[in-house]
This record gives structure tokens, C-alpha cells and sequence, in this order.
């Protein structure tokens, strides 16, 4: 029986770094479900089309071919993972992974990706609609102000120049989006593991993770 380790948590809670980790660690497969909404997102922009042309996003995700190589994210052929981590794309993927529609289409492409494999999914609601079943459930979380003090020194890093005031108040709204959505909202589930992750360092969270995982 194939091994899926489900990862839930808000935004900048660790859980795509920590996923990526543990994939190496544990010989898992990462499918990073938050960056197909983003590459949605990114082609959304590109194209020049309005968040409220909802028929039009979904046709995007219709005929789009998202992979993962390498822990790099392909949109049709094209690697865009620098491109998507933007604060334009930012701005509007959790409206766009609102859509219904949308989330029917990415969800059953998220599971056929890991069809007859050991797998290590991280997003909103993959412990609740992708794999309720999951061999192992996790919910990682971290104050909101730690989790916007993460983002901004990510994006310095980058080169990015966006201020905290602006991340914090982007991750709130983010927050509240996931949190009540119609499909897929964000829910921390009796079953799941609880791990807050605000005073605790990337390896402290892993070893956590993969203790359990192993045993």
C-alpha cells in the first residue's frame, strides 16, 4: 500500500519547505498543489484576464499541462517558479482558487499525480477533500506575524522589494480567503496532527514530522 503524507496549514507556515525536506528524506513524492493554483493564477495575468471571468480561469486550468521536475513547477512546457512566486500573483491566487469549477479540475489532476506512488502533498485542504484517507495528517500553523516576518525575509532575499506592513496585511486576507471558501476552505481536522511551528527552526519541525512518518 502506497504511503500519502498530507500537509495542511495556513500561508507562510513552513509547510511547502518542510514538505520538500521530507520528500528528500523519507523517499516521498512532492506535489505542491499551491503552486498549480499559482501557475492558474500566473497565466490568468499573463492573458490579461479579469479575477471576475471565472469561465475563462477555469479554461485555463482545462487546457493547461502542469508538472513538477525536480522541484520546479512547468506550466505547458515552460519553467515559471520564479514567476509565480510573485506579489502579482500573490494577490490574486486565493480568489482564483476559490472557484469551484477550478478546484474540481486541480483536485482530480493532484490525485492522479499520485496514483502508485509514495506521495507528500501540502496545501489547505488536502487532509479534508484530496486525501481525507491519508496515511498521515498534519496541520502546520505559526502566529500570523511570524508567518508575514517569514515571507518578508524571503522576498529580501529575492531581491523583492515588498514591505512587512503589506505581506502582514496580504497573509490576513489570505487567512480569512482560505478560511471560508465555499469548496476547499481551510480546516484543521480532529485526526490531524497539530504542530505550531512560530518558535521552532525548519529542522526542529522536520524531525518532528519524519519521527512520526517513520515510526
Amino acid at each position: 500500500m502506497y504511503k500519502i503524507v498530507a500537509i495542511d496549514g495556513p500561508a507562510g507556515s513552513g509547510k511547502g519547505t518542510v514538505a520538500k525536506i521530507l520528500a528528500s528524506e523519507c523517499n516521498l513524492m512532492y506535489i505542491d498543489t499551491g503552486a498549480m493554483y499559482r501557475a492558474v493564477a500566473y497565466q490568468t495575468l499573463k492573458d490579461n484576464i479579469s479575477i471576475e471571468e471565472e469561465d475563462k480561469i477555469v479554461e485555463i486550468a482545462k487546457n493547461s499541462k502542469i508538472e513538477f521536475v525536480d522541484g520546479q513547477t512547468y506550466l505547458n512546457g515552460d519553467n515559471i517558479s520564479k514567476e509565480i512566486r510573485t506579489m502579482e500573483v500573490t494577490r490574486i491566487v486565493s480568489p482564483i482558487s476559490s472557484i469551484v469549477k477550478l478546484r474540481e479540475i486541480l483536485v482530480d489532476l493532484q490525485r492522479e499525480m499520485a496514483k502508485g506512488a509514495n506521495v507528500i502533498m501540502e496545501g489547505r485542504d488536502i487532509t479534508t477533500v484530496v486525501f481525507p484517507n491519508a496515511t498521515y495528517k498534519f496541520y502546520l500553523d505559526a502566529s500570523v506575524e511570524e508567518r508575514a516576518n517569514r515571507r518578508y525575509k524571503e522576498n529580501k532575499e529575492k531581491g523583492m522589494d515588498v514591505s512587512y506592513d503589506e505581506i502582514l496585511e496580504n497573509i490576513k486576507k489570505r487567512d480569512y480567503n482560505d478560511m471560508h471558501k465555499e469548496v476547499g476552505s481551510l480546516t484543521r481536522t480532529e485526526d490531524s496532527i497539530y504542530i505550531d511551528s512560530t518558535n521552532l527552526t525548519i529542522d526542529e519541525v522536520v524531525e518532528k514530522m519524519k519521527n512520526i512518518i517513520n515510526n
